[in-house]
């Protein structure tokens, strides 16, 4: 009996779809949940038990990847062309749980940490931002003078080390945490990095331990690309506050994050 290699064992797609596949991941926790986005700015759900799509969202914008959260299965993580990632909980979709603002060009990887409480993007901007779940800032950004725009990114399974690889033909490791030491620790260093941690997590909300401690050196073309992103982000929030003001009616005055899903179909 001879075996037919050229011929799927299942397809998967959506009835009206006419996308091309970007990125796909299994769920953590059901292996039968498999999520994927595409070139048609959709973000679909497939069934492989029952070979069909179960939801689909049409959003404002393509997404370039995606991680599911692996302590929290029902959460994902979506790298977007508006140069914003976006957690959704899979339970409801009908807009992002979070937004997260930093980059200035597309984001084109993201991946959680094994621990599931930060995550690691890379972008267009050539810059790669590790991010608090709890926090819509990224904690640290990682550029190089010779790095270019970077395509994928993962972590290490000890959540030590990202690895990043670039359009330079390069694959660049990076320590999750830049103050951290390589090599053995003893306990006394280990217990003073602790201590240190501990009285910046106490003296944040200060202004100027505030400041220093959210300060991080740009590239001149990634700093001015921020401060133009600002001011039309400002803009933007001036016009639709007008608009308010004016007596718009409900609805008509959307706020940033419920922009982000156009449709959610079934």
């Amino acid at each position: 009996m001879f075996t037919r290699r050229s011929s799927p064992i299942s397809t998967l797609s959506f009835p009206t779809s006419t996308e091309s596949i970007t990125a796909l991941k299994f769920n953590w926790s059901e292996s039968s949940v498999l999520a994927t986005t595409g070139t048609d700015r959709t973000f679909t759900l497939y069934d492989i038990r029952t070979a069909k799509a179960e939801r689909r969202l049409v959003l404002n914008f393509r997404c370039n990847a995606l991680s599911w959260n692996p302590t929290f299965p029902t959460h994902i993580l979506l790298a977007s062309e508006d140069h914003n990632l976006y957690t959704f909980d899979v339970r409801n979709l009908s807009k992002p749980t979070a937004a997260y603002r930093g980059h200035v060009a597309a984001v084109m990887c993201c991946d959680w940490s094994p621990t599931g409480d930060e995550f690691a993007s890379g972008g267009w901007d050539r810059t790669l931002r590790i991010w608090r779940e709890q926090e819509r800032t990224s904690r640290d950004v990682y550029h190089g003078k010779r790095m270019q725009r970077i395509f994928t990114t993962t972590y290490t399974n000890d959540s030590r080390f990202i690895l990043t690889g670039s359009d330079d033909g390069n694959v660049r490791m990076w320590k999750a945490r830049a103050s951290e030491r390589l090599g053995v620790s003893h306990g006394r260093d280990v217990a003073a990095r602790q201590y240190r941690d501990k009285l910046r997590e106490q003296w944040k909300h200060d202004a100027e331990v505030g400041r220093i401690n959210r300060r991080r050196y740009l590239p001149k073309s990634v700093y001015r690309a921020a401060q133009t992103k600002a001011e039309m982000i400002h803009t933007r929030q001036e016009r639709e506050g007008r608009l308010r003001e004016s007596g718009a009616k409900e609805g008509e005055v959307k706020t940033e994050i419920s922009k982000v899903v156009i449709q959610e179909q079934e």
